[in-house]
């Protein structure tokens, strides 16, 4: 017997993955957990349903969201990650010796412990010495934080459930009294592909400019998740994210990275025009 995974993404569009096996089922108190190992993209992280990392393309998605904002502004010393729970945003932060704390903010704690177990891969920094990992809700911790870091990652579920909150007018504004001066603030920005998706779009980018002077969106290619192109926001006080890209200090560094360097960075601000269209419409 065959065993299929399904992930619908419109009422017309799902994804199929074929399963070899079910590694883990358990409803949380805030969601529905399940690690499936698959024939084509390795063990993946299904949350309520929805597909949050395969194993085969995780890294595109942890690069992007983590070696973006550290290239505009190598500085970075204290960092904020909101989410994240399976661990990939915070490998790719610890291999930064540069950085000297993160704070990390997760609301289902099941999530964690799951993805130490199942995912080792992307869980394999949980014992760094420069991490505190808050169990909580991230916009309550976020609130009594004012110029304390220099970088606040948010790697959240999509804006509904435990995620909701973390996608407010007032989120955006606490993040921005939290930074410093030159404090960048990264986010999972969804996607304008499906029509359906637009409008979560259009409302994140005008909240998020609505306390940011600077805030654009950059994307990239994800192919487990919904269409496959995938968007971020970049938002801060001052910094450009072209602009004030520290190419050479960045390749310095030595990271080997898979997916990302400077020259795919400086493109990936240049959006379609269906694309910009959305955004200039919020």
């Amino acid at each position: 017997m065959e065993l299929w995974f399904s992930e619908k993404h419109t009422d017309n569009v799902e994804l199929k993955i074929k399963v070899k096996q079910q590694l883990y089922s358990k409803k949380s108190y805030y969601q529905q957990i399940d690690i499936l190992d698959t024939y084509e993209f390795g063990r993946i992280l299904v949350l309520d349903g929805y597909i949050m990392l395969t194993e085969k393309d995780e890294y595109v998605y942890h690069e992007m969201v983590t070696h973006v904002p550290m290239a505009v502004n190598p500085d970075v010393k204290n960092v904020l990650v909101i989410g994240a729970g399976d661990g990939g945003t915070l490998r790719e932060l610890c291999r930064y010796d540069t950085i000297e704390h993160i704070d990390m903010v997760e609301i289902d704690e099941l999530v964690v412990e799951v993805c130490k177990r199942y995912l080792p891969q992307t869980a394999c920094c949980f014992n760094d010495e420069r991490l505190d990992l808050h169990i909580g809700d991230g916009l309550k911790y976020v609130r009594y934080k004012e110029n304390e870091y220099d970088l606040i990652i948010v790697d959240s579920t999509d804006p509904f459930g435990p995620g909701e909150g973390l996608f407010t007018k007032e989120f955006y504004g606490r993040c921005f009294t939290a930074l410093t001066d030159k404090g960048i603030l990264i986010n999972q920005h969804e996607s304008t592909y499906y029509d359906s998706y637009v409008d979560m779009v259009q409302r994140t980018h005008k909240r998020i400019s609505a306390n940011f002077p600077v805030s654009m969106v950059y994307q990239t290619h994800i192919p487990t998740y919904p269409s496959g192109q995938w968007l971020f926001g970049f938002a801060s006080k001052n910094l450009h994210p072209v602009y004030d890209i520290q190419e050479d200090r960045w390749n310095a560094l030595g990271l080997k990275t898979k997916y990302y360097n400077t020259e795919l960075h400086k493109g990936c601000f240049a959006l379609p025009n269906d694309v910009k269209e959305v955004l200039e419409n919020t």
